[in-house]
């Protein structure tokens, strides 16, 4: 089974590195790495570069920001199954892909998501919170919980089907493309109950507090655009206990 990863950066000479080493790691055999570039202006290319011999398809041209560049990796993925890895994220071990493509060896599953821990900036070894996710069910997505996206895997034949990310939305298409999936849809979909990304903290929606309140307004009007109930108390109320549950338990070693 063919997995298509794509990566999206822009100016991430300092991190990417590492997202790229942990993708050639793999041992899953049939990978193919996607890197899609802003038209950095720092050492990205130089960084691209060093790894050019294990990916797959490179580009670097100005874009509409992070979904459009996703939106263009899907266009030129040829994997049955695509994931996104960030330019600041990495693999928790070599075998991740081996465990996706294990839950795709089922071939009525058209998408599968694991858990995720977020790492210092400085020091990607330790560990600051830890998103433990679970199976989905329908009504979730009303009370907050959202699959974290660096660990959703989706069937190419699903984007193909339902489309790619919603460029009106500037910080909130990842979760509006997993709710139209999974809850509007309804397509089948698996847990698998295990770390799959360390992903260091410092992400653009938590670069402010106004990129915060946006990014809440979208998720708000994703639900109400697919007709899904939006409730600020339920859903600020699970929000909250939720990504404070994040820092106190901890995943299994």
């Amino acid at each position: 089974m063919k997995i298509s990863v794509i990566t999206v950066c822009f100016n991430s000479a300092r991190t990417l590195s590492d997202t790229l080493q942990s993708v050639a790691a793999q041992t899953h055999p049939d990978i193919e790495h996607i890197v899609v570039d802003g038209g950095s202006v720092d050492d990205t290319l130089a960084v691209i570069e060093r790894y050019r011999q294990s990916l797959s398809r490179v580009i670097s041209e100005p874009d509409r920001g992070v979904y459009d560049a996703m939106n263009k990796g899907i266009g030129m993925a040829t994997g049955e199954v695509i994931g996104f890895i960030n330019s600041d994220d990495f693999y928790a071990d070599d075998a991740a892909l081996s465990h996706i493509a294990e839950a795709f060896s089922d071939p009525t599953i058209e998408a599968c998501f694991g858990d995720l821990v977020y790492v210092d900036q400085e020091d990607p070894g330790r560990i600051v919170r830890y998103w433990k996710s679970c199976a989905y069910r329908p009504g979730r997505f009303e009370y907050g919980w959202v699959p974290p996206h660096p660990t959703f895997f989706v069937r190419r034949s699903v984007y193909q089907k339902l489309g790619g990310f919603n460029l009106d939305l500037l910080l909130a298409a990842d979760m509006e493309l997993m709710l139209r999936f999974l809850e509007v849809n309804g397509i089948r979909s698996a847990y698998v109950p295990r770390t799959l990304i360390k992903m260091r903290l410092g992400g653009k929606t938590n670069q402010s507090l106004s990129n915060v309140i946006r990014q809440n307004r979208e998720i708000m009007a994703a639900l109400k655009l697919h007709g899904l109930r939006a409730s600020w108390l339920h859903f600020l109320g699970h929000k909250l206990w939720s990504r404070g549950r994040q820092f106190f338990v901890h995943p299994r070693t």
